[in-house]
């Protein structure tokens, strides 16, 4: 009771005569599930600031789009780690505060308590995911794909592939299955040679890859049957698997792994409460209760702790996270400089080469 009453105390969130709604934008199925029953839920119950949430298949382009046409509906969104800094840089989001950041139970300064990076000018991590190879345990009787070569190999692992449509992410993968270890990949990537090896690469499976948008689509094309295997967001394939019952196995080898959190839009009709809300679900256990419902790791050291079973069983979630020293191996960290400064280029790239 103490601890509810510090928290309230500190956010600033005792009785105002007028709450007004937050707007949140968020990405829909099993993570935006996690943000509504771990962040808006609870914080509308204490605070009582209704949140109201949306869904967007990237809340990057509707945030980019809303503060330039002066029209600005939303007042949180959850973004990728390079967009939220390209998004910073180009003057389209409010500063966040460090300073309104709860500390850790045991006093720590949330400063000192999340991750390197996870804290920007304009941006507070809420989790780190990872994009990951998967495939349909049932397709494939004797061996086991286990690798990323092994997703490029079409005759040992028959069957379509299906992969996000946009270069990043896929280059790297591209570069680790033709032999690159995962330290050298954006050394070899930031030289044209290392773009052309990766879309030569690309070209052995090209005709054979259905590309996705939005991140429920992969699980639902290796539920139908359209693909064996799948390069997707770690938690919508565990969300399958382990809500669902889906025969599906993840391949933690090659890993990319990236933090997601909130920004504030330039402009946010709502700043005052927007930043209460980001407060609030960024301290510890609502992290840390996050990641029961999806399986991406809490960017606060002291929540990892927290965290307990995967939500409504015994099964522990620690050891289906990225961030879990098992699954770290032979991990690719997503390389926010390199993106920020060669996304557009890239992206013009890859356009071209998939409409040719």
């Amino acid at each position: 009771m103490k601890k509810t009453l510090a928290l309230t105390t500190a956010l600033g969130l005792i009785a105002s005569p007028v709450l007004a709604d937050v707007n949140l934008l968020s990405w829909g199925g099993a993570y935006g599930n996690s943000h509504l029953e771990a962040y808006a839920k609870p914080f509308e119950a204490e605070t009582g600031i209704k949140v109201t949430m949306a869904d967007a298949d990237n809340p990057a382009t509707p945030i980019k789009a809303m503060v330039e046409a002066g029209n600005v509906t939303t007042d949180v969104a959850s973004v990728e780690y390079a967009d939220a800094v390209r998004l910073c840089d180009e003057g389209l989001l409010e500063t966040i505060d460090p300073s309104i950041l709860v500390a850790a139970e045991d006093g720590t300064a949330a400063a000192d308590d999340f991750i390197d990076g996870a804290v920007t000018e304009c941006f507070v991590a809420t989790d780190v995911y990872s994009m990951v190879l998967a495939f349909d345990d049932s397709k494939f009787a004797d061996a086991k794909p286990t690798t990323p070569a092994d997703f490029f190999d079409l005759e040992k692992f028959p069957g379509k592939r299906t992969m996000r449509k946009g270069a990043k992410f896929n280059l790297e993968l591209a570069l680790m299955a033709d032999g690159v270890p995962a330290a050298e990949v954006y050394d070899v990537l930031a030289t044209p040679e290392g773009v052309d090896r990766a879309f030569a690469k690309l070209d052995t499976i090209k005709n054979d890859v259905i590309w996705w948008e939005a991140g429920a689509q992969p699980p639902q094309l290796l539920a139908d049957g359209e693909v064996t295997m799948a390069y997707a967001f770690n938690g919508r394939i565990f969300n399958a698997a382990q809500g669902e019952g889906k025969p599906f196995k993840i391949i933690w080898d090659g890993q990319i792994y990236e933090m997601e959190g909130w920004v504030v839009p330039k402009g946010a009709a709502n700043k005052e409460d927007a930043m209460k809300f980001v407060a609030w679900t960024t301290s510890p256990k609502p992290q840390a209760r996050a990641a029961e419902f999806i399986s991406y790791g809490p960017p606060r050291k002291s929540a990892a702790a927290l965290v307990g079973n995967v939500e409504g069983t015994d099964v522990p979630m620690g050891p289906n996270l990225p961030t879990t020293e098992a699954n770290m191996t032979n991990a690719l960290a997503s390389n926010l400089d390199f993106w920020v400064d060669r996304d557009a280029e890239l992206n013009e790239r890859f356009n071209s080469w998939l409409a040719s």
